[in-house]
C-alpha cells in the first residue's frame, strides 16, 4: 500500500511539473517578441551611446 501511495505522489508531482512547463512555454511564446524588442531597444541605446 505504501508503495502505491508513493507512486501516486510521483505521478502527481510529474503532472504539476508538466503543467508548469506548459504555462512557462505559453508565456514565452506570448511575451517572447515583446521581450526581444525591449532588449533590442536597450542594445541600440547602449550601442548609440558608446559611439558618441
Amino acid at each position: 500500500m505504501k508503495r502505491r501511495l508513493r507512486g501516486q505522489g510521483l505521478v502527481e508531482y510529474a503532472l504539476i511539473i508538466v503543467l508548469v512547463a506548459i504555462v512557462v512555454f505559453a508565456a514565452l511564446l506570448i511575451l517572447g517578441p515583446v521581450l526581444g524588442n525591449v532588449f533590442s531597444n536597450i542594445n541600440s541605446s547602449v550601442a548609440g551611446a558608446s559611439i558618441h
